[in-house]
């Protein structure tokens, strides 16, 4: 009892300076719950939407995805012939049936050609109205479509886009564009995470999805009172045969789930990966105030020990503050990921992606999971300090209070610091050096794992030279006040080390992707002038987008052109020359002109052959693994066709970014092979101008492709910057993530020169007295926060370009060759650790400036 209450007086006697750490320890674990949270929720909203939306049993074509996507490389859905239905009603247990047409491979406009698809990545879907939508969806405004001229959205999209009764919308397909006006208005009766759904009639969307009527997607088969939804699958597939896909209502929400879940945990795990680097740095943070603490009471823990408390009382005294702290910041933490996760909610509503707070979902795990982190990650970052406390002696009471006790850094330490930092280069330089990339990535995990432990260990070494390194730079220019900074933060490298390494950790990471991303960009825009031919590249901005032959057509009819390359991807399974079959490879199939759209090297054979009637080509790694020469026959079963016995002509070089792992043949070989109506749509189309005529192909290009918005024509200048972009915006999220980290950071450099200044007070007053100034005080707090903070930032940018660097080569073994150092964002990251370090100074310095002189002395 009597430690408990000696801990409950030090931690409330001390309560601003434990408040940062609280901080620490509450961001964190907020981060933690609040991703749980906004995941749980996600989860619980399409849980429910598939859950009211799937019929008891559904029956599909043999071609669609268990998720019920409808898509497919020639861009019309799988469909099943009309007299389906009748069968399906035949079958035991059958109250109703009804055959639905939908499809997500459709692009729709309003009158203006602006797209209407959500911007959050959601799928836009097209089909018949229903009666199990009717169950579902509740009309609001007007009325169902009756005959083709009508068309009715949902509530989100109208309010999104601002769609009222009578507006035209416009729906691109394969089989052509459709338009029609708003006849109605409805709203989900269950949350809509962000889908755009327009329901068109029964006859109307087949025409407009499929081409023709008499045809379905799916049948929605309704139960009988009293059987199960297994047994009526049972029924339906007595009924049909095993020529179609049938799945009851759980089977249908749990793939759907599944497919959501997978986006889900990739979100989940690595924004919980950056919650653990920021309980990383937290522990860096919550080691130096207890450290600090412990410092400035070693006489109160002297004269405890001279009176009979033991080694055990002091040190579970310590830990118990530390088990306080846990606690509240946990507690606070888990409230603040609620709200973490409300706002995620909110984000995502303007990204298109709207969650309603009616699901918020606050599982008994988010709690237990935040508190059981918060408190074990706090009580073991003061293990250290406490039992340094523990070792403190009676004699300690005759000392002055504050006297560190470890003013440098033991030869041990910095023995083990050298041996861990020495293994974790030798990791970085045998991944720098490898062969293979997979074997690589191992080694330099290894190495940023050891180097960043050897950097933390050896931190008081590195802050005891680099220190006076930088004050010789930066301070010495300040005089007396830029000396006494340099010797502030020399007096304990420990602490300065433990400091500016929580800094060093999240700016490592920085550094580290910044150079991965621009090399990557740099190395794609190398191999694209070496590599690309062509002027143009027309694409849809979606994967599941194809370009329709009449499209192609009207490409083709482009005024400036030299010529346009078609370029289809068609699946197929591979029966090699050794006996083995390689089932679902993709055969790039493109016209004979792809070999100058696309320079792509070869370490066998000329790449124009393959385009020859009945050839094809490999990749060099297929090659080697099936013993493939050059005039192999490969046996091509072509999934939508026949078998095809395809000679080897040519063997792509593995060293390549662009198309690398492709396999070729012409259009016109798969052709012979495929029928026309399975044939698929083309993937992209290459087109080249006339010489001189570049400017005007492009704007004739950019006319052709306006009435069709899901199109985008690029020239090089246009295609090497989306992929910056698309870099870039990776990089800036993950810096956003990181962000967390480096306020942890800060919040340690601020706690640290906080509890300094209180541990100086004394020192503080009596260089007041003999003539120091406020402002000078200020300046020298200040300026030991900036070497600080620089120390931490030459750490973590060094550290950090030294794994980018090693991570490149390895990117070079996949053909991404040109290591490039982002010298502007590095500088501009290091001056902003400048600037972290006087932001991080601000309150520790004002506090100094407003003591009492004579207070200060007379302080114990």
């Amino acid at each position: 009892m009597t430690v408990l209450k000696t801990s409950l007086r030090n931690f409330f006697a001390h309560k601003g300076r434990m408040a940062l750490s609280a901080i620490a320890v509450l961001l964190s674990v907020a981060f933690v719950s609040g991703t749980l949270v906004f995941t749980d929720t996600m989860n619980t909203t399409f849980d429910k939407l598939f859950q009211a939306t799937s019929s008891d049993v559904t029956v599909s074509a043999k071609g669609s995805s268990d998720t019920g996507e409808t898509t497919s490389r020639t861009g019309k859905p799988p469909v099943m012939p009309a007299s389906v239905v009748g069968k399906v009603r035949g079958a035991q247990g059958v109250e109703k049936a009804e055959g639905t047409v939908g499809s997500t491979a459709v692009t729709v406009i309003d009158a203006h050609r602006d797209k209407l698809s959500p911007s959050s990545g959601a799928p836009t879907i097209v089909g018949s109205w229903n009666s199990n939508d009717a169950r579902t969806m509740k009309i609001t405004k007007g009325a169902a479509p009756k005959g083709p001229d009508q068309v009715m959205v949902d509530e989100d999209t109208a309010s999104k886009h601002h769609l009222k009764l009578g507006d035209d919308i416009g729906m691109i397909s394969v089989v052509g564009t459709h338009h029609a006006r708003v006849s109605g208005i409805a709203a989900f009766q269950v949350t809509n995470p962000g889908a755009a759904i327009f329901y068109l009639d029964t006859k109307t969307a087949q025409q407009t999805l499929v081409g023709k009527t008499g045809v379905y997607t799916n049948v929605n088969v309704t139960a009988a009172k009293g059987v199960t939804n297994d047994q009526l699958k049972k029924n339906v597939t007595a009924a049909l045969g095993h020529g179609y896909k049938v799945q009851t209502a759980k089977e249908v929400a749990d793939a759907n789930q599944k497919s959501v879940e997978s986006f889900l945990n990739v979100m989940k795990y690595a924004m919980l990966g950056f919650a653990g680097i920021a309980f990383l740095v937290g522990i860096f943070l919550i080691i130096n105030t207890f450290s600090m603490l412990v410092a400035q009471r070693t006489r109160e823990i002297g004269l405890m020990r001279a009176i009979g408390s033991s080694r055990r009382q002091v040190n579970r005294s310590v830990l118990i503050e530390a088990l306080l702290l846990g606690v509240i910041g946990s507690v606070l933490g888990v409230g603040a990921g609620v709200g973490i996760a409300v706002g995620l909610m909110k984000l995502m509503g303007k990204m298109g992606m709207h969650l309603s707070t009616d699901d918020l979902t606050v599982a008994w795990t988010t709690p237990a999971v935040g508190l059981l982190l918060g408190v074990v990650v706090t009580v073991l970052a003061a293990y250290l300090p406490a039992r340094r406390a523990g070792k403190v002696s009676p004699m300690a009471a005759l000392r002055d209070a504050g006297a560190p006790a470890d003013a440098r850094a033991g030869a041990v330490r910095a023995v083990i610091g050298l041996l861990l930092t020495a293994a974790g280069g030798w990791s970085l330089y045998v991944a720098a050096t490898a062969d293979k990339a997979k074997a690589g990535s191992g080694w330099l995990g290894l190495g940023v794992v050891t180097t960043l432990i050897g950097f933390v260990v050896i931190g008081p070494l590195l802050a005891a030279g680099l220190v006076r390194v930088l004050g010789a730079i930066i301070l010495r220019i300040f005089g007396p006040v830029g000396r006494m900074a340099e010797r502030n933060a020399l007096r304990n490298p420990r602490r300065t080390g433990a400091t500016g390494a929580a800094l060093m950790i999240g700016l490592a990471l920085v550094a580290c992707l910044s150079v991965v991303g621009s090399s990557m960009v740099a190395s794609a825009t190398d191999q694209l002038d070496k590599t690309v031919g062509t002027d143009f590249i027309i694409q849809g901005d979606q994967e599941y987008t194809l370009i329709n032959p009449q499209m192609v057509q009207r490409i083709k009819a482009t005024p400036g052109l030299e010529r346009v390359t078609e370029y289809k991807l068609l699946d197929a399974d591979l029966a090699t020359p050794d006996g083995r079959v390689s089932k679902k490879e993709t055969i790039n199939a493109a016209d004979p002109t792809y070999a100058q759209d696309l320079r792509t090297k070869t370490v066998a054979g000329n790449l124009a052959d393959a385009y020859k009637p009945d050839s094809m080509s490999v990749f060099e790694g297929f090659a080697k693994k099936h013993g493939i020469k050059l005039g192999s026959t490969v046996s091509v079963d072509f999934k939508d066709g026949t078998t095809a016995k395809l000679t080897v002509r040519a063997i792509t070089s593995d060293d390549v970014v662009v198309d690398k792992g492709a396999m070729y043949a012409s259009i016109a070989t798969a052709a012979k092979y495929v029928p026309a109506d399975r044939m698929p749509l083309d993937q992209l189309v290459f087109a080249t101008a006339k010489d001189g005529q570049e400017a005007a192909a492009y704007k004739a290009l950019k006319s052709t492709l306006r009435d069709d918005p899901a199109l985008t024509v690029r020239d090089q200048t246009d295609y090497k910057k989306a992929l910056k972009d698309q870099i870039g915006q990776l990089l800036n999220m993950i810096y956003g993530l990181l962000a967390l980290a480096i306020i942890v950071a800060v919040l340690g450099v601020v706690n640290t020169l906080a509890l300094s200044v209180v541990e100086r007070t004394r020192e503080i007053g009596l260089m007041r007295a003999i003539g120091l100034s406020r402002r000078q005080l200020r300046r020298m707090i200040r300026l030991e926060s900036v070497v600080i903070a620089v120390f931490g930032a030459l750490l973590g940018l060094g550290l950090g370009m030294g794994w980018g660097a090693t991570a490149q080569q390895l990117l070079a073994l996949e053909g991404l060759k040109v290591l490039d150092i982002p010298w502007p964002t590095i500088i501009t990251v290091f001056i902003a650790s400048a600037f972290v370090g006087l932001f991080a100074a601000l309150i520790p310095a004002f506090r100094a400036g407003r003591m009492n002189v004579l207070n200060a002395i007379a302080t114990d």
